[in-house]
């Protein structure tokens, strides 16, 4: 009998394509649209996909330490290197997805082949509150750093407002005329911050590093409280980002397969490295003390809003001149957090639109500089709306509960695909596995979609921003589906794929 369907393909094979009805996720028709069409620039190299992924997750320490701190106290370490696992292991799934599917969407897009349509905008629309966060904590955690050279900026919160949406505003622009200049920018500055942390955990581990102190002022059960330290490892979540913006960029990397992955290596070994060495130097220069009744440290106190700052400053030799470096790298670092992430949910909306998911325009392309220019423009403008109200517990919250339902959806989705396509041809396949009727269950993934959806229930139950937040985020995306689909009179649970005019901009 003839395929009714037609000649099945791969969508990186075939980027102008969609899901046949009734077809199993995975399955594509060739859908031809035009030789001109304009598709997104394939400029990115492993420095230029590492560097997204650093900004992200570097750029965490310089706020995360001393929120972490304030609950964990003494131990911040071990609570650092516990959602360090628990980033690894999510981080494998990403790499087995990705380099089987390289294309933009991340969990969204794992979702998409692995469960159905549905769940890929579930996912899709929970990374979008991550980004719109990531936005706006990262530009205004860096003008809270420049505030180092310009103290006027803490006694003056309209300018310090303003300064934050001019840095949004400069990168939407930076980011609508093209990523490979965009890229470049991120990898020298990475380069540079990556260097100074290294510098900083080495000069403090001759200097500050004291294992008697770390070992001595954890008191189990009493500082940290038990409740205290299941919150703080929900709260320090929001220091491990990164790996959806580099799945992001799938079609825009050059040679996917393989950089892709061998970006998230890298990144994995350092940010370990990073986050157990300044938390580990952190805690020994400022050790837990009792003030008033109460065990806490001068990290989540005096130096909550700048932690790494203040471990330069405690360093016994060059602390002013390491402090003002510090302070000029954390603030540099987050301008790139900002950048990663304007970058990251215009391709994530770009790859939205193409499958109806959202309206179509989001996903426009321009003409001359063959970026999503639209979604670029909208999302920025929602970050600065963002900054007004801005509070960085509060939007740490936030982004935990949106992070850890996309994380549990990407690895549920990379098992779900071991079941529905066990012959999909993998390039980087996770070991070990358990064999269940014949399917191959990878081990890594199964404990990462257990730790991720278990830190969101502890975000949703304990986290009361998390839950003001994110639910309502939520209920409204599904809302809005729903209305979308039907008005087009789509399946929901379906792909079905926009046409290429509806996202290529006709300027």
């Amino acid at each position: 009998m003839k395929n009714p369907y037609g000649k099945l393909n791969t969508m990186e094979n075939h980027p102008d394509t969609y899901f046949a009805p009734g077809r199993k996720p995975g399955d594509f028709r060739v859908r031809r649209t035009g030789r001109h069409a304009h598709t997104l620039r394939k400029a990115l190299g492993v420095p230029g996909l590492f560097s997204m992924i650093y900004a992200n997750v570097g750029s965490s320490i310089y706020y995360a330490l001393g929120v972490t701190a304030l609950f964990a106290l003494g131990a911040t370490p071990i609570v650092f290197l516990i959602a360090g696992i628990f980033f690894i292991f999510t981080a494998l799934s990403y790499v087995e997805g990705t380099a089987a599917m390289p294309e933009a969407g991340g969990a969204s897009n794992f979702a998409r082949h692995g469960l159905n349509e549905f769940w890929s905008f579930f996912a899709g629309w929970a990374q979008i509150l991550d980004y719109i966060v990531t936005i706006a904590i990262s530009s205004y955690t860096a003008v809270g750093y420049m505030a180092f050279f310009f103290p006027a900026l803490n006694q003056h919160r309209h300018l310090y407002i303003a300064l934050a949406a001019f840095i949004i505003l400069a990168l939407m622009v930076l980011n609508i005329r093209g990523v490979k200049e965009s890229a470049g920018f991120n990898v020298g500055v990475t380069i540079f911050d990556l260097g100074t942390q290294i510098l900083l955990v080495v000069l403090g581990a001759f200097l500050l590093l004291n294992f008697k102190t770390l070992i001595t002022q954890v008191h189990w059960g009493t500082a940290p409280t038990w409740g205290q330290f299941i919150m703080s490892i929900s709260i320090v979540m929001v220091a491990f980002t990164g790996i959806e913006t580099t799945s992001n960029m799938a079609e825009e990397a050059k040679d996917a397969v393989h950089s892709i992955p061998k970006a998230i290596f890298i990144c994995v070994a350092f940010v370990i490295f990073i986050y157990l060495g300044i938390s580990s130097i952190g805690l020994s220069a400022m050790p837990v003390h009792m003030v008033d009744g109460k065990w806490t440290t001068d990290l989540a106190t005096k130096w909550i809003n700048d932690p790494v700052a203040g471990i330069a400053a405690s360093l016994p030799v060059a602390s002013k001149f390491v402090s003002f470096w510090v302070a000029l790298l954390a603030c540099t670092i987050l301008i790139i957090a900002t950048n990663a992430a304007i970058m990251g949910i215009s391709r994530l909306t770009y790859s939205m639109g193409r499958y109806q998911q959202l309206p179509p325009f989001l996903s426009r392309i321009h003409k001359n500089y063959r970026t999503p220019y639209v979604a670029i423009a909208v999302f920025s403008i929602l970050g600065i709306l963002l900054i007004l109200p801005a509070d960085i517990p509060m939007l740490a919250d936030a982004y935990s509960f949106g992070a850890m339902l996309s994380y549990t959806l990407a690895n549920l989705s990379i098992i779900a695909l071991r079941i529905r396509r066990p012959d999909m041809e993998r390039p980087y396949k996770l070991k070990p596995n358990i064999v269940i009727k014949g399917k191959e269950i990878p081990v890594i993934s199964v404990i990462a979609t257990l730790s991720t959806f278990a830190v969101w229930l502890i975000v949703a139950i304990t986290h009361h921003y998390g839950r003001l937040i994110g639910v309502p985020f939520m209920l409204t995306g599904i809302l809005l589906y729903i209305w979308y689909r039907k008005s087009r009179k789509l399946p929901l649970c379906e792909t079905v794929k926009a046409e290429a005019s509806d996202i290529y901009s006709k300027k």
